[in-house]
């Protein structure tokens, strides 16, 4: 049988970088110890505006724009009429977003980064995640608020210095991955230089950090009410930033998979590559 088109997407860091070490394995499996039968022809998207891809000049451009556009790309460039799809980071926005929009196109959708919906009233659980998440914002988010307000006012900054955007890009690489607090343990320097040489190079900060406003002004389809039918599966990583209790993601998702891997954390194809590529034979085999 033909190889499952599979589209893998991340957002920081840049899809090619975060995506290099599972596209061989996922595409050519019989190499990497695994079965032919599960080869995938695996497509790695750039998100527009995230340092590969040129950036949109509608500053209202978000994850369901960027998700029309890898529907187009998909289907009416590359002829793959149903086709999978993983999301990590910004990336789990867009592949809801293909889901919600373009179901009929999207097979099933893989995210590392889950997202739900608390009951009404919150169950204890619930209140628990929302705790958690209150008191992560306040403690983490300064970036977000500042990104998703005033993205052009940073942008001039980080613009101007390369020292100043590395800063601003590893520091989540070592706050958000499972590395026992030096990044050097789980990425490679040449992984930590190319994903901030890509950014620096292409001036695309800007496009890339205002996602954030954008999706202020019109929430996307990931953090809104809908539900999602397609077929959902998600590997949660205890290091993950975001940690939604199954029965939420539930509300959200038709959720059929659920892994909670011992190691990884928001960057796992780069920090657990075999873990992850595991986990997306695994769930996407039944739609085969």
């Amino acid at each position: 049988p033909a190889p499952m088109p599979l589209l893998l997407l991340h957002g920081w860091p840049s899809s090619h970088v975060e995506m290099h070490r599972i596209a061989g394995p996922l595409a050519d499996p019989a190499s990497h110890g695994g079965s032919p039968e599960d080869a995938f022809d695996v497509v790695v998207g750039s998100i527009p505006g995230h340092g590969v891809s040129t950036a949109p000049p509608d500053p209202g451009f978000g994850a369901d724009e960027a998700a029309a556009c890898f529907r187009t790309m998909m289907v009416d460039v590359l002829g793959y009429e149903r086709f999978v799809v993983h999301g990590g980071d910004r990336g789990a926005f867009v592949a809801t977003g293909l889901a919600h929009r373009f179901p009929e196109n999207t097979l099933a959708i893989h995210q590392s980064l889950p997202l739900g919906i608390p009951a009404d009233p919150p169950t204890p659980e619930d209140a628990a995640w929302l705790a958690k998440t209150a008191r992560w914002t306040a403690e983490e988010g300064g970036y977000s608020a500042i990104q998703g307000t005033r993205p052009l006012s940073l942008a001039y900054g980080l613009s101007d210095s390369p020292v100043g955007l590395a800063a601003w890009i590893a520091e989540k690489w070592r706050v958000w991955s499972d590395c026992d607090g030096d990044p050097l343990n789980v990425f490679t320097r040449e992984e930590l230089l190319t994903n901030v040489m890509i950014y620096w190079l292409s001036g695309s900060f800007y496009s890339s950090a205002r996602f954030y406003w954008a999706h202020r002004q019109r929430p996307p389809a990931a953090v809104r009410p809908e539900r999602i039918e397609v077929p959902t599966g998600m590997t949660v990583f205890p290091k993950e930033v975001m940690q939604p209790p199954r029965q939420a993601v539930a509300r959200k998702y038709d959720l059929r998979h659920w892994g909670t891997p011992a190691q990884g954390g928001h960057f796992p194809a780069l920090e657990q590559p075999e873990v992850l590529v595991d986990e997306l034979r695994t769930f996407f085999r039944a739609f085969r």
